[in-house]
């Protein structure tokens, strides 16, 4: 009897092998013309590179745990990568090819009621010519992959964000707070200067105020030990502050006992200590400038579908609703559900990633990260309230970032309506 995991592992296979099937239709047509050599080629090579692709994939969901326990992401990261470069363009083809089979279906119910109306050759030229126009289009998103695994995650994106409030202090006034958030320091290779160049850049900006908004690991402590150096360089005059991501807790590996665990969130915490971050744990604390204050507050993770350790009400009892108050809270539903009703002037958060996907068209960014998020990348307001979410500094999952950079936030506080 099959276990259930390995009943799901068969219907993925089984629906990712009728896409292959499916997309080679497509490409067999556009290749028509070709010679008999070159269409046995493209065949061999085509069912070569698949049927490779699905055999690491039960390779890798049959040893996922042990990959997981050796912390092994070198493979799991490789493969999610080349899988989403081929398949990605292969739905393209898919989608052409299902616009091919229904041209001819309603070519044969004419035919049925019009005989003769138009000889078949015609069919069979315009059919080859809307394949290949799917062939050729399935190029951008394989260039579009190529491009985010090689070069998308490299490259920052600086956001500058102004950001006004009638009860800001005049001392207040252009204050530059650099957010950065979602780190996620396991996924860099080690030795890549990636890392560095982050660092320097946020050092560039001249912060006032370093703000991290959680996920500084993927699972474990140890993946931030790199990288402590580059960390520790953060400097800011009015100090250094993160809070704890969902990523940080290590829920999502097995431990042999909640006291390993426990240890390895004590490792997390450790290292931003020890990198000069004060970690805010459902408190807050008020930043002085010139005589004048505001207050920053800091939560544990909350998320509508995450974990829920944070304690808001823990975190704002005894501040003044008088006083401008910024809070950081890593997932940015905790926002509705729970922080405009404090009327908390400015949230910052993370979590997103902008889904490491996006596609620009008139100045306007599209991602899969809404249809799961109402609020999702940038700046939002509410009756006066505000939040903004930042894409990210590092990557989880799949190993680049296509048309969504990540990001080094530099938002500037001003004073007045």
């Amino acid at each position: 009897m099959l276990s259930s995991f390995w009943l799901r592992t068969l219907v993925v296979l089984l629906v990712l092998f009728l896409v292959d099937l499916y997309a080679w239709r497509g490409i067999s047509t556009a290749l028509g013309g070709w010679a008999l050599g070159g269409r046995r080629a493209a065949r061999a090579l085509y069912w070569s590179v698949s049927i490779a692709v699905l055999l690491l994939m039960v390779f890798g969901m049959s040893r996922v745990n042990e990959l997981h326990a050796a912390r092994n992401r070198a493979f799991m990261y490789t493969f999610i990568g080349i899988f989403i470069l081929l398949l990605l363009p292969k739905l393209v083809i898919v989608v052409f090819q299902a616009l091919n089979d229904l041209l001819l279906l309603l070519r044969w119910a004419w035919g049925r009621l019009a005989p003769g109306a138009e000889p078949a050759g015609a069919d069979r030229s315009r059919i080859r010519f809307l394949s290949q126009v799917g062939l050729a289009l399935a190029a951008i998103p394989f260039g579009g992959v190529l491009y985010g695994l090689t070069k998308g995650w490299r490259h920052f994106h600086l956001v500058q964000v102004p950001v006004r409030s009638p009860k800001l202090p005049n001392a207040f006034d252009g204050l530059r707070i650099v957010q950065i958030s979602d780190m996620h320091l396991g996924s860099f290779r080690p030795g890549t200067d990636v890392v560095q160049r982050g660092m320097d850049l946020i050092n560039a900006q001249r912060p006032d105020l370093i703000l991290f908004t959680g996920d500084l690991v993927n699972n474990f402590a140890n993946e931030a030990e790199p990288w402590l150096e580059q960390l520790r360089s953060l400097h800011a005059p009015l100090g250094k502050y993160a809070i704890l991501g969902n990523h940080d807790y290590g829920d999502y590996s097995k431990w042999p006992s909640d006291a390993a665990k426990q240890a390895n969130l004590e490792g997390v915490m450790g290292h931003l200590r020890n990198t000069g971050f004060r970690l805010l744990l459902d408190e807050h604390v008020p930043v002085r400038k010139d005589g004048a204050e505001l207050t920053l507050i800091g939560v544990q993770n909350w998320g509508t579908r995450f974990q829920q350790y944070g304690n808001l009400a823990k975190a704002v009892a005894g501040t003044d609703p008088a006083q401008f108050r910024l809070l950081m809270s890593h997932d940015p539903t905790h926002w509705d559900a729970q922080v405009r009703a404090t009327g908390i002037d400015l949230m910052l958060a993370g979590h997103t990633h902008g889904a490491q996907f996006g596609i620009t068209i008139n100045g306007h960014t599209y991602s899969p990260a809404q249809w799961i998020y109402e609020e999702w990348a940038g700046l939002y307001e509410k009756q006066g309230l505000q939040l903004y979410v930042n894409r990210g500094f590092g990557f989880i999952g799949f190993p680049g970032r296509v048309g969504m950079p990540p990001e080094i936030t530099v938002l500037t506080l001003t004073s007045g309506a």
